[in-house]
């Protein structure tokens, strides 16, 4: 495989040119004032056949206790529990929403600041 350096205005002009040394195989180079700037090479050919699966080095097997009920004191703790054991964050009760308050004024006698 080889590789060939081309500035700019070449590439402008011979661009079929260059393409088709591409597709022979080639790599071009195409610089700016001889300081490259981007190769031009061909697409790598993707995958046709779907990817095998369960073929990785560690394989497993689910147990069938994976598709038991879990037990009603995990369901208790994901609904009312905290939010990470151990921590002072919970999903106790809630804040009031204040979607529906007015949003502050923001000058200082409460009026709308006007358009220029």
């Amino acid at each position: 495989m080889t590789m060939i350096m081309v500035n700019i205005f070449e590439v402008k002009a011979k661009l079929s040119e260059y393409l088709e040394a591409v597709g022979r195989g080639e790599r071009v180079l195409i610089c700016k004032r001889n300081q490259p700037v981007a190769e031009l090479r061909a697409v790598e050919s993707t995958r046709t056949a779907p990817r095998p699966i369960g073929g990785g080095p560690h394989a497993f097997s689910v147990p069938e206790s994976f598709f038991e009920p879990m037990p009603e004191e995990w369901l208790s703790g994901f609904e009312s529990g905290p939010v990470f054991p151990g921590s002072t964050l919970s999903t106790g009760p809630k804040q009031p929403s204040r979607a529906a308050e007015r949003s502050p004024s923001y000058s200082a006698d409460g009026r709308k600041p006007r358009r220029k």
